[in-house]
C-alpha cells in the first residue's frame, strides 16, 4: 500500500506540468528523457567519432586535418539529428522549431551579429579547409599551430605552450598567414658578415657544405649563398635554404648559426666588429703675444 502510494507521488512529479510551449505541456518526465536524448546522441557522435579519426580515416590514410574536419562534420549533423529528436519529447514540433528559430533570428538582428558571424566562419573554415588542424598560422602578432576547430572559434598553440582562443571572424575578415598551406616547404634567409680580408670562395663554400650537412635542409632546391651588401665593416652575405616544414624554422636557424660559427673559426674566416675611421687633425698654431711690462 505504502509502495502504491510512493509510485503515485513520484509519477505525478514526473507528470507534473511545468510550463506549455504551444499549448503542448512540458512535464518534469519530458525534460528528463529530453536531456536523456541529448546524453545518447553525445555519447552516439563520440563513439562514431572516434571510430572514423582513429579507425577509418587512418586505414584510408587521411591526413590529419581532412580527418579533423570529416569527424566534426560527424558530430555536428549527430547533434542536430538529437536535438530535433529530443525536442519531439518537450512537444516541439518542426513547426515549432520553425517559430523558435524566427525568435532568434529577431535576437540575432538585435546583438547576436558576433555570435552568427562566427558561426558562419566557423562553417566556412571546416568546410573550406584554409585551415586545418596541425597547421602553423600567423593571425595578428600571433605565431602558432592550430589545435582544434569549433563551431565558434579556433584554438592555437604558440611556441610557448599557451592556448589562445581566436574568433573564426578573425579568420575570414583578417589577413592570416599560413605557412603550412598547400606546399609546406619554406624558404629561410641566414644573413652573416665576414671581414674584408677574407677568401670570398672560401666563404661561399662553408656556407654551402654548413648547409649541407643539416639534415633539416633540402637538396632540392639547393642551398643558394649571395653577396648582398658591401657594408661598413664587411661583406653581408647571405645563406637561402629550404626546409620541409615551417616548424623547424627555429632549430634550424639555430643549428646553422652554430655551425657557422664553428666553420668560421675553424676556416679562420673572420666575422668583424663594426669599424670606425678615426681622423685626428692637427691643431693650428696659436701664436702667443709678451706684453712688456715698463716699471
Amino acid at each position: 500500500m505504502e509502495s502504491n502510494s510512493f509510485l503515485t507521488i513520484v509519477s505525478n512529479i514526473l507528470k507534473y506540468t511545468l510550463f506549455e510551449i504551444n499549448q503542448t505541456p512540458v512535464t518534469l518526465l519530458s525534460l528528463i528523457m529530453f536531456l536523456i536524448v541529448i546524453i545518447i546522441f553525445s555519447i552516439l557522435s563520440r563513439v562514431l567519432r572516434k571510430y572514423l579519426v582513429h579507425k577509418l580515416l587512418k586505414y584510408f590514410k587521411f591526413e590529419e586535418g581532412a580527418s579533423y574536419t570529416f569527424s566534426r562534420i560527424v558530430h555536428y549533423i549527430v547533434m542536430i539529428i538529437g536535438g530535433l529528436v529530443a525536442f519531439q519529447f518537450i512537444g516541439i514540433s518542426f513547426s515549432g522549431l520553425a517559430v523558435l528559430f524566427g525568435f532568434l533570428s529577431v535576437g540575432i538582428g538585435f546583438g547576436l551579429q558576433n555570435v552568427t558571424s562566427n558561426f558562419v566562419a566557423g562553417l566556412i573554415l571546416l568546410f573550406e579547409r584554409p585551415i586545418q588542424v596541425g597547421d602553423r598560422v600567423t593571425v595578428g602578432d600571433t605565431l602558432g599551430d592550430v589545435v582544434e576547430i569549433n563551431i565558434r572559434s579556433t584554438t592555437i598553440r604558440s611556441e610557448k605552450n599557451v592556448a589562445i582562443i581566436v574568433p573564426n571572424s578573425e579568420f575570414i575578415s583578417s589577413t592570416v598567414v599560413n605557412w603550412s598551406y598547400g606546399d609546406p616547404k619554406v624558404l629561410m634567409e641566414i644573413n652573416v658578415g665576414v671581414s674584408y680580408e677574407s677568401d670570398l670562395d672560401l666563404v661561399i663554400n662553408t656556407l654551402k657544405e654548413i648547409a649541407g650537412e643539416h639534415p633539416h635542409v633540402l637538396k632540392h632546391p639547393a642551398p643558394e649563398v649571395h653577396l648582398t651588401n658591401f657594408g661598413d665593416s664587411s661583406w653581408d652575405m647571405q645563406l637561402r635554404v629550404w626546409i620541409r616544414h615551417p616548424k623547424l624554422m627555429r632549430q634550424v636557424r639555430s643549428d646553422i648559426n652554430c655551425n657557422i660559427v664553428r666553420k668560421f673559426r675553424e676556416n679562420q674566416i673572420e666575422i668583424p666588429y663594426p669599424q670606425r675611421d678615426l681622423h685626428l687633425r692637427t691643431p693650428l698654431p696659436v701664436p702667443l703675444s709678451t706684453n712688456e711690462v715698463v716699471s
